[in-house]
């Protein structure tokens, strides 16, 4: 009787293969058992002693969609199967640009890109991209005002000015904008972020220097009818998205707009100033994408976005603006973007991008005034062209304008008359990615760009990927950034006289050298999948310009620093996903960033750079309780000492301490909705003495040596963690398709 029994038992095999070929290290799990087989080397599996009868077998790896199949097996059949598995979009193998312009997979980029879409911010809600950056490891928003909560990007401990922001592939917000605009940029626009760290010059121009924010925002076609999502915290912030998706024959559109409301006075730390300045933001956002013969691509997005945000003593209103009464600083932005791109109707991949910003904003900053327009207009034609089976070429033709004014006299003669900044950029670029065998990939780039102020520009670009094994991706990465000199700040506000403004040498483009080794790695475990992504980073940053107010002072002189700067380190993300629902992300960085600036004997001196904390990590722990279909996620940043913006004989100290930001949250989902609630900031971590003499903002009693013996001036820069304690928030969203 046992033979039988025995010879009863069926067996099922097969192969997996994916787009590149066959799959190894995919998880078969079936009729919902706790263990399973694993596909080897060749993609081959066997689950033998099986009884007859219908089973369902489930397919997992890390970057594919879960696919079940259904499999009716006779006693003793031995079944073969030949398994595809698709590609997941939210994991490895989507699709990203910022790398190389071009659409390719994040496997098979030669270039390290990191993408992180909306669902990845919501673990933490945030009303704008600026706060929502915080999240992501080696990307640090930095404040750099408490009074009126001015920021910006650092990455991997370089200046924010060093960061390219781009939207959709466009040097939209730079200069002017950066001090305001990121908080303009709401999250219901965006459809991914794609973070490229180190230098990008050599396809982007101008400012991509310690690296670049690529904001790809929604597809038309693709966005649904209707979505919303709105929060409010025990803080009184406010914040709406919405967004609407329509179609007609030949035509898709996307619409979304955001409001963000605080308009309350929060005193936690009763230094009788703000410790979060209030805003009134309004942003709407419209994209249009049209159908065209051979999917030619063809779209327009229009952006319209103002704020209204003001910060100070506590009992400051509008009547005190300009007045040496009661100190506040009042900030209003209008901005106005335009994006198209265009598809030539011709054979070959030729395509044009364009986008056109204005960006006006009325300041009061105490006493000053600071009227500010900025106009940039920017347009690119791409030419994509393969040649054979291993060449994969990109070339381009760049220009770039900028118009500035504003009443500084940085802008002005000696006579008083007015002399807006006017620059133009014009580039041209080539690539070429080379398939040298299956397993090896190079692409080599390069740049030429013309500036008014500094002449010809080149800047070259190497990368190579190396695929040892299916679970192995190796990196190199050497290129080149510059940053061209933007002859104005916000800093020329609190000067007094008329001054022109002098170059007093040929100026050198800010330039920085980079070199990256990235590894990643992926590991299956029995009921895990693991991701490491690694990277060592070295960065030389020369021929930083600066401003000499001193040597004249009729004169503002502009000439390149005699010194340089170095950021080196490690960064490490991983991300880790169970066969059951719990998801764990965590990142480092370890990092040294100084300068070497020679004084005035010929001397050179090493300082650390402000705000590049030498340790820094983020992470991420989410759990779905499926069967009551709700969800915990928690989630932080932990911070070492960094060095702060400290004067002589200051009682503070001038590094920070040992910090973490946490926060909570609970969610209930629904079929197309869902709550969530949870508290933000729970260690309740705030920093002590932001501001210097906040009760002198004015410098009224400042020269007086008894009761000022140190000569203290009013100074708000005091700054690394948010103002905010401890708070509690809720909010709703829904999603019809």
């Amino acid at each position: 009787m046992a033979p039988a029994i025995l010879f009863a038992q069926a067996a099922i095999s097969g192969i997996v293969k994916g787009d590149d070929g066959l799959l190894a290290g995919v998880y078969v799990k079936w009729d919902g058992h706790k263990t399973g087989a694993v596909t080897d080397a060749n993609g081959y599996f066997i689950i033998n002693d099986l009884d007859a009868g219908a089973h369902f077998l489930e397919f997992i790896l890390l970057g594919y969609e879960k696919q079940v199949t259904k499999v009716d097996l006779k006693s003793g059949e031995r079944k073969q199967l030949d398994v595809m598995l698709k590609p997941n979009p939210s994991s490895l193998n989507e699709v990203v640009i910022s790398g190389t312009m071009k659409e390719i997979s994040k496997l098979q980029s030669p270039v390290p890109v990191e993408i992180y879409t909306p669902k990845f911010f919501q673990s933490n809600p945030t009303s704008n991209m600026f706060d929502a950056l915080q999240m992501i490891n080696g990307v640090q928003p930095t404040m750099n005002c408490n009074v009126c909560n001015t920021g910006d990007i650092h990455m991997n401990g370089m200046d924010g000015p060093y960061t390219m922001i781009l939207i959709d592939g466009m040097p939209i917000v730079s200069a002017l904008s950066t001090v305001y605009g990121l908080s303009g940029i709401p999250n219901s626009m965006i459809e991914r972020i794609e973070i490229v760290k180190g230098p990008a010059s050599t396809l982007y121009g101008s400012e991509a220097v310690a690296g670049l924010i690529n904001v790809i925002t929604k597809k038309a076609e693709k966005a649904a009818s209707f979505t919303l999502d709105m929060f409010g915290t025990t803080y009184d912030e406010w914040n709406l998205d919405a967004g609407l998706g329509y179609h007609f024959k030949k035509v898709s559109g996307f619409f979304s707009a955001n409001y963000f409301y605080l308009n309350r006075v929060w005193d936690k730390n009763q230094d009788q100033f703000t410790d979060l300045a209030l805003q009134k933001r309004f942003s709407v956002f419209n994209k249009l994408s049209f159908k065209r013969r051979q999917n030619k691509e063809a779209s327009m997005a229009v952006r319209f976005f103002n704020e209204d945000r003001w910060g100070g003593q506590t009992n400051w209103s509008r009547q005190w603006k300009g007045s040496d009464s009661i100190y506040g600083e009042s900030i209003q932005t209008n901005r106005f973007e335009v994006l198209a791109t265009y598809a030539l109707p011709v054979q070959e991949k030729l395509k044009i991008t364009a986008s056109y910003n204005y960006h006006y904003q009325l300041s009061w900053y105490g006493t000053m005034p600071y009227f500010g327009q900025q106009q940039v207009a920017f347009a690119q034609l791409l030419w994509d062209k393969k040649i054979g089976l291993r060449h994969d070429l990109l070339s381009g033709v760049t220009y770039r304008h900028t118009f500035y004014d504003d009443n500084s006299v940085a802008t002005q003669t000696s006579t008083g008359a007015g002399k807006p900044v006017i620059n133009y950029l014009p580039g041209l670029f080539v690539q070429d990615e080379i398939s040298l065998h299956k397993k090896h990939k190079l692409l080599l780039g390069m740049r030429h760009d013309y500036f008014n102020n500094h002449g010809s520009i080149f800047s070259p670009r190497l990368n190579y990927k190396w695929t040892p094994a299916i679970n192995h991706t190796i990196r190199i990465t050497v290129g080149n950034g510059f940053r061209v000199v933007n002859l104005f700040t916000e800093d020329h506000a609190a000067l007094s006289g008329a001054r022109d403004v002098v170059i007093a040498e040929r100026l050198k483009p800010e330039e920085s050298w980079n070199v990256n080794l990235n590894h990643q790695w992926l590991v299956h475990f029995n009921k895990a999948f693991l991701t490491l992504d690694a990277t060592l980073f070295y960065t030389y940053f020369s021929n930083r310009i600066l401003a000499n107010y001193d040597q004249d002072p009729t004169k503002i002189m502009y000439a390149n620093l005699r010194g340089n700067a170095v950021s080196r380190g490690f960064s490490c993300n991983a991300d880790m996903n169970f066969t059951f629902p719990l998801k764990l992300n965590a990142g480092i960085t370890l990092m040294n960033v100084f300068k070497r600036e020679e004084d005035t004997n010929g001397n050179f001196t090493i300082s650390k750079q402000i705000h590049a904390p030498g340790f820094s990590g983020t992470f991420q722990v989410s759990y779905t309780f499926t069967r009551l279909g709700f969800r915990c996620d928690w989630t932080g940043q932990v911070y070492g000492p960094m060095r702060l913006p400290v004067v002589p004989n200051d009682f503070r100290p001038e590094y920070s301490p040992w910090f973490s930001l946490q926060n909570v949250q609970f969610t209930k989902i629904y079929k197309n909705y869902e709550w969530y609630g949870g508290i933000k900031n729970i260690f309740n971590f705030m920093p002590e003495h932001p501001i210097l003499r906040p009760f002198d903002p004015f410098d009224k009693s400042a020269d007086d040596v008894i009761s000022n013996p140190n000569g203290y001036r009013f100074d708000p820069s005091y700054n690394f963690a948010p103002l905010l304690g401890i708070r509690f928030f809720a909010g709703f969203r829904y999603t019809f398709r």
